[in-house]
């Protein structure tokens, strides 16, 4: 409780921003539902297909300038889907028409430009909503299972209290499982609707809705285990004992046992929907973040309460909440995607800041082990290094592998720090760094990551060629003692200069000044750079070092 009386005492603090964790869970919600996120052409013709297609590449390229590693992508929405389904109709968000088919699978589509640009990629499945009684999905399912379906008002539903209703949901879940390379399936909706009427008590409500989370979890992973089940609960988990709900929760109101499904190894992770400010986000979030039981919890952000109609928050109120959120070892989710993207009130700006290093999607919690790791060699050219690797083995029996690759200006290179990755999920055993002639050399790691998230352990670097090179006239003057630097008032400003070997070992540091005095450095060519705190270099020069001038 006195983390959470802290919490408050500072939440409207300007919280700084610290240092990026190398893994966390950056995701957002990519809604389909009437086009609000994508697709925003009706895809009518080839040509507004085609248009459909670059419209989600732009995105995507978006969130990953974002550094978003996590794709929410909705695949089911109120009886109808956005895939070729032998159990529901298409729904006309993606042709125009209810039932209609396009000429292409958007699902696998989504999925193999999230996995190109790096990125996992989850089947969002709205479960227990059905949408409006005489809708076009209800009426599907009042067709062929009126069995299942509840009316209240002018709202349908499937009944979470017929053990039917969990099957079916599982058959949609399994269907996408066994049909697409998804990383995970998100649950949305995974509860009782508020206002249905119900006579059992709520502890028999909660077990009726984890029956169906059960179901799904038990076809899903003995299809694939490694697919990650995740839902999105109400941001309140209950009742604090210093904070009420305000009668609106996960555990009593609407009966999900959300935690507990994370204990029981039904979850593996959870997307909070923490639509809130103040006392309704911070104490909840800290609540979440102390009954997380070794799994991972990403707070989601109501960034679409940033424009006047839905409330009209400022900037600051989301920085905030995603600074607490770090703190509290919490990913972050985006609600929605398009408010992102489209830099509403500056946001998009601030997280490119906020998340200005990749982050890789923390390991499932699970015995399986690491696969072991490649080995790399790395050709330097005038145009850059090409980078190749081979040799990884997956013990996990995935026998499915991406890589991550990292680099440095020193070695060994430090795969811990998240400053020095730059590509993660990478299917292919090549890449190429486009580099300048002269750039600081870098060295390189990579590491093979399986199916559950497990990472190797850092390869070991064959290099095949050098472009350490310097040119014998511009050389930087020296007398044996101290390094004259007469260009001084033309070098970027930093905090420190630094000596490297060539072989790109630091040497020692320097006070930032026009005359460097030398330590007793043998014989031989150094390289000059500029260092900041932050680990930032520019090259100034090199010079060489002879006994006979000392």
């Amino acid at each position: 409780m006195k983390r959470y009386i802290f919490i408050i005492l500072y939440m409207c603090a300007v919280l700084t921003i610290g240092a990026q964790p190398k893994q966390e869970l950056r995701a957002v919600w990519l809604t389909t539902l009437e086009g609000l996120d994508w697709p925003t052409t009706k895809g009518t013709s080839a040509t507004a297909e085609r248009q459909q297609k670059q419209e989600l590449c732009t995105i995507l390229d978006k969130l990953k300038k974002a550094n978003v590693n996590t794709i929410l992508f909705q695949a089911r929405i109120r009886g109808t889907v956005t895939y070729p389904s032998d159990y529901e109709p298409w729904d006309g968000c993606i042709s125009g028409r209810f039932g209609t088919a396009p000429n292409y699978d958007p699902l696998q589509y989504a999925i193999q430009e999230a996995h190109k640009r790096g990125m996992e990629l989850h089947a969002w499945v709205v479960t227990v909503p059905s949408g409006k009684w005489n809708s076009y999905g209800a009426k599907h399912l009042r067709q062929r299972h009126p069995e299942l379906m509840k009316h209240f008002g002018e709202e349908a539903c499937m009944n979470p209290e017929d053990p039917r209703t969990a099957n079916y949901i599982a058959n949609i879940c399994e269907e996408i499982t066994s049909r697409y390379d998804i990383d995970g399936i998100h649950l949305d909706y995974i509860r009782y609707p508020e206002n249905l009427p119900s006579r059992i008590s709520k502890q028999q409500a909660r077990e009726n809705i984890t029956r169906i989370v059960r179901e799904i979890n038990k076809r899903v992973k003995g299809l694939k285990p490694w697919v990650k089940i995740s839902c999105s609960p109400l941001g309140k988990f209950d009742d604090l004992a210093r904070f009420p709900s305000g009668g609106w929760n996960a555990y009593n109101k609407v009966c999900q046992d959300a935690q507990g499904w994370l204990r029981d190894g039904l979850m593996d992770q959870l997307y909070p929907m923490m639509y809130y400010d103040g006392k309704h986000y911070y104490p909840f979030a800290a609540n979440w973040s102390e009954n997380r039981y070794g799994r991972e919890i990403a707070a989601g952000l109501g960034i679409y309460r940033l424009i006047r109609s839905e409330g009209n928050w400022s900037l600051n109120a989301i920085e905030r909440q995603m600074n607490v959120a770090r703190q509290l070892g919490l990913g972050h989710c985006y609600f929605r995607s398009r408010f992102l993207t489209n830099n509403t009130k500056g946001l998009y700006d601030f997280v490119c800041d906020f998340d200005s290093y990749p982050a890789v999607v923390p390991p499932m919690a699970t015995n399986q082990p690491s696969p072991t790791a490649p080995t790399i060699e790395v050709e330097r050219t005038t145009n850059g290094d090409n980078i190749r690797w081979s040799g990884a083995t997956d013990t996990s029996n995935g026998d499915y592998l991406t890589y991550n690759v990292y680099a440095s200006t020193s070695q060994p290179v430090d795969i811990t720090d998240a400053r020095n990755l730059i590509a993660t999920r990478q299917m292919q055993q090549h890449l190429s760094v486009h580099r300048n002639a002269n750039d600081a050399p870098l060295y390189y790691a990579v590491t093979a990551v399986n199916r559950y998230g497990k990472e190797s352990i850092a390869s070991s670097l064959q290099s095949t060629a050098s472009n350490q090179q310097f040119s014998p006239s511009n050389l930087i003057p020296n007398d044996g003692y101290s390094l004259f630097l007469p260009n001084f008032s033309e070098i970027p400003q930093s905090d420190y200069m630094a000596i490297y070997s060539m072989q790109g070992t630091l040497i020692c540091t320097k006070p930032f000044a026009a005359d460097i005095y030398l330590t007793d450095l043998p014989s031989g060519i150094y390289e000059l750079r500029t260092l900041s705190t932050k680990g930032y270099t520019h090259r100034i020069g090199y010079f060489i070092m002879k006994d006979s001038i000392r």
